[in-house]
C-alpha cells in the first residue's frame, strides 16, 4: 500500500477523485468533513448500481423455491440441473453474479482513495511537483526523514515537517509555508495522515487512542453491516441458514477492514467507516422498499422489457453455457460417451479441435436464436 500511488490504475481512479476532494475542500476547508461528503457523494452517484445489485439479490432470493424444486428434481443429474438453472435465470432476467459488481466498484474506488490520501499536497493544495521535490530534498538533508520514508509517504511527512519546522522551508516562499501549515488534515483532533499503531511513540495519549479507534470502529461497523445483511438474507431465504462456508467468507471482511486501517493513513480507515455506514443506510432503505409484492411487479415489467430488448453480453454467455449443457445431454441420449471418454486418447491439438467444435455449435445456436451474424472459429489464429 505504501507504493500504491505509483500504479497506472491508482492514477486513473485517483486523479478524478483528487479533483472532487479539491473542490470539496475549497467549499469546506476541513479534511475529515470533506472525506465524509466525498463518501456520501460517491454513494449517491453509484446508487443505481447498488439498487440493481440489491434488486438482483432480492429477486434471486425470490427464485429460491423454484431453484430448490429443480435441485430436488435433478438431484442425480448435475448437468441437467445446471442447464435448467440457467434457463430459469434467463426466463426471469436474473444475473446470479450481479451482486458482485458493487463490491468490485467499491474496491476500485478504495484504490483511488489511497492515491488521494497519500498525496494531499498534489490533489487538495494543488502544489507543483517541483515545489514538492524541493521540500523533499530539504527534509532529507535536515535528516527529519530518510529517502526511503519519503518515497513511501512523502507528502504526509512534508505536512508534518512544515508544521513543526516552518523556518526550514522559508526558501520555498511564504505561500508554500502558509498553505501547508494551515492545511486542516485533522478531524476532532485526529491526524488523518498518521498511520494507527498499537505502539505509539509518545505513549497512549488521547490522540493516540483516538487514532487506534479508527481501525477498531471500522471493523465493528463492517461486522454490524455483515450481521444485518445476513439476518435479512436468512429471513428472506431460510434455506441459507446452514451455509457455514459462506458465513465464514462474509465475516472475513470485518477482519480485512481492521487490518487495512492499521496499514494505511487514518484517512483511508475514516473513509472506510463512512462508506460502510452509508452502505448500511442504503441497504436498510432498499430492503424496506423491495417487498414481495413490489418484486413481483418489477419482475413482470422486466419480462415485458426483455421481449423487445436485445440480450446483453452476460445473458448471451449464460444462454451459451445452457446450450453447451443441452448439447452434452443430447449426446448422452444419442448413446455417445461423456466428454472424458470422448476425448480419451486424443492429443492436445485434437482436444483443441474437438472443444472448438463444441463451442462453435453452441455459438451457432445462439446466433440463430438472437439473429446475430455467426462466424465460425476455425482456430487459424491460435493453432501452430
Amino acid at each position: 500500500f505504501q507504493t500504491i500511488g505509483e500504479t497506472a490504475l491508482s492514477k486513473i481512479i485517483g486523479i478524478p477523485l483528487g479533483w472532487i476532494m479539491y473542490f470539496l475542500y475549497n467549499f469546506i476547508p476541513n479534511y475529515g468533513i470533506c472525506i465524509i461528503l466525498f463518501t456520501l457523494l460517491t454513494k449517491i452517484i453509484l446508487f443505481p448500481t447498488g439498487y440493481k445489485s440489491q434488486l438482483g439479490s432480492a429477486r434471486m432470493q425470490a427464485l429460491n423455491p423454484k431453484l430448490a424444486k429443480l435441485k430436488k428434481q435433478y438431484a442425480n443429474n448435475q448437468q441437467k440441473l445446471a442447464e435448467e438453472q440457467q434457463k430459469l435465470y434467463s426466463q426471469e432476467g436474473v444475473n446470479p453474479m450481479g451482486s458482485c459488481l458493487p463490491m468490485i466498484i467499491q474496491m476500485i474506488i478504495l484504490y483511488g482513495v489511497f492515491y488521494v490520501v497519500y498525496r494531499p499536497l498534489s490533489h487538495i493544495l494543488r502544489l507543483s511537483g517541483d515545489v514538492i521535490n524541493q521540500a523533499t530534498d530539504i527534509i532529507i538533508n535536515k535528516g527529519y526523514y530518510t529517502k526511503s520514508q519519503m518515497n513511501s509517504r512523502g507528502e504526509l511527512y512534508i505536512l508534518q515537517a512544515v508544521k513543526e519546522h516552518k523556518e526550514d522551508f522559508a526558501s520555498l516562499g511564504e505561500n508554500f509555508v502558509d498553505k501547508v501549515s494551515e492545511f486542516k488534515n485533522t478531524f476532532l483532533g485526529i491526524d488523518l495522515g498518521s498511520i494507527p499503531t498499537i505502539h505509539p511513540d509518545g505513549g497512549w495519549t488521547k490522540t493516540a487512542i483516538a487514532l487506534v479507534m479508527i481501525p477498531v470502529v471500522s471493523g465493528l461497523v463492517q461486522l454490524l453491516y455483515t450481521i444485518y445483511t445476513q439476518y435479512k438474507t436468512r429471513k428472506m431465504n431460510p434455506a441459507m441458514a446452514g451455509m457455514g462456508a459462506m458465513n465464514i467468507v462474509m465475516f472475513i471482511m470485518p477482519l480485512f477492514s481492521v487490518w487495512l486501517a492499521f496499514t494505511v493513513p487514518a484517512g483511508v480507515g475514516f473513509y472506510w467507516i463512512w462508506s460502510t455506514v452509508f452502505a448500511f443506510v442504503q441497504s436498510a432503505v432498499l430492503y424496506a422498499y423491495f417487498t414481495p409484492e413490489r418484486l413481483k411487479v418489477i419482475a413482470e415489467k422486466d419480462k415485458e422489457k426483455k421481449k423487445n430488448k436485445k440480450p446483453g453480453f452476460m445473458q448471451k454467455m449464460m444462454d451459451q453455457q445452457a446450450a453447451m449443457l443441452a448439447q452434452q445431454e443430447e449426446a448422452k441420449k444419442a448413446g455417445r460417451h461423456d466428454y472424458s471418454a470422448e476425448t480419451e486418447g486424443m492429443s492436445k491439438s485434437e482436444k483443441q479441435i474437438y472443444n472448438r467444435q463444441l463451442i462453435n455449435e453452441a455459438r451457432k445456436r445462439m446466433a440463430e436464436k438472437y439473429g446475430d451474424e455467426y462466424k465460425e472459429d476455425n482456430g487459424e489464429d491460435n493453432d501452430d
